[in-house]
């Protein structure tokens, strides 16, 4: 059995890679032709042991996530095995993976759901996500500006970022970010709303990444209460996880307002409606999502 590393992930496995695996694993999980695994967690002594899977026999894979959270530290592994013998197949360091479809989700879905006119991105986060969405969303969209919104970023994030986009980007505070921006990546670890929902512009669409954690949320009622619809990856993992739905109040998300992204990409679950809708994506991250990229990443590096 082979491992692949970090490094030749980034250097086999593209953005665009990514974007076109997430679209076909959500289609075939849609279509009831893959099944995922829930998440969980174990700890003790301040050691969390996090597992998640999936099993996608259009891939001829199934596998899991595996990571230790210490410290606030993430270390993550993947095992993909053949649907066909049940052989393992590869172990990957999977931080590369992670990054990449996470951001790959995000464009996903921002294809189908934010405004064609969208030009100004605002990123909540600047860390390893956020440089991630930024980087994959201005490459698949025709944005113009990024503003930051960042209380740790140092004073070299806006250049670094602009020379990795291609495109201005400024530092902004909070709520004058979210008025401006056509598109909104939440990539915080934020256990309290990043700002007000009133500053939302009509039409915009938020993507709201950073937390899978019940007691953490990244948006506000008024937020979620003004969306049209909160798109997530999968309802059962999601509505238990995502601390942005677990804390919302009982009369802001009726249950026709949920909506999952298999839906989203097979079309049978209409999103946004109307121009001025605001339309939300809240993600967790599913074990889908990384054995997908896994399975690819195998059949492209694995017999080289």
């Amino acid at each position: 059995m082979r491992h692949i590393s970090d490094d030749l992930i980034d250097r086999h496995v593209t953005p665009e890679d990514a974007q076109r695996v997430m679209e076909d694993a959500f289609a075939s999980f849609g279509r009831g032709r893959a099944a995922m695994q829930e998440r969980i967690r174990t700890e003790a002594g301040g050691v969390k042991l996090s597992t998640l899977g999936a099993v996608i026999p259009d891939q001829r894979v199934a596998g899991a996530k595996v990571y230790t959270t210490i410290a606030g530290q993430f270390s993550f592994v993947i095992l993909i095995f053949s649907t066909e013998d049940g052989r393992p197949l590869a172990s990957f360091d999977a931080g590369a993976i992670t990054r990449l479809r996470t951001a790959a989700c995000t464009v996903v879905a921002a294809r189908r759901l934010a405004r064609p006119d969208a030009r100004t991105l605002a990123l909540f986060g600047a860390g390893t996500q956020g440089t991630a969405h930024a980087a994959q969303l201005s490459a698949a969209l025709p944005l113009e500006r990024i503003l930051v919104s960042d209380p740790y970023a140092d004073a070299t994030v806006a250049e670094r970022l602009s020379e990795q986009c291609g495109i201005p980007v400024q530092f902004a505070e909070p709520e004058a970010a979210a008025a401006q921006a056509d598109i909104v990546v939440t990539a915080s670890r934020s256990v309290t709303p990043l700002f007000s929902g009133s500053a939302l512009k009509p039409g915009a669409f938020v993507a709201a990444i950073g937390s899978s954690l019940p007691h953490t949320r990244e948006l506000d009622d008024t937020a979620l209460r003004r969306a049209a619809a909160v798109v997530v990856e999968w309802r059962p993992q999601s509505t238990r996880e995502a601390g942005d739905i677990v804390l919302a109040g009982a009369d802001v998300l009726p249950g026709d307002k949920v909506v999952e992204l298999a839906d989203v990409v097979l079309g049978t679950a209409p999103a946004r409606r109307d121009p001025d809708d605001i339309v939300i994506y809240k993600s967790v991250g599913v074990g889908l999502e990384d054995v997908a990229l896994a399975g690819f990443a195998w059949d492209r590096i694995g017999r080289l």
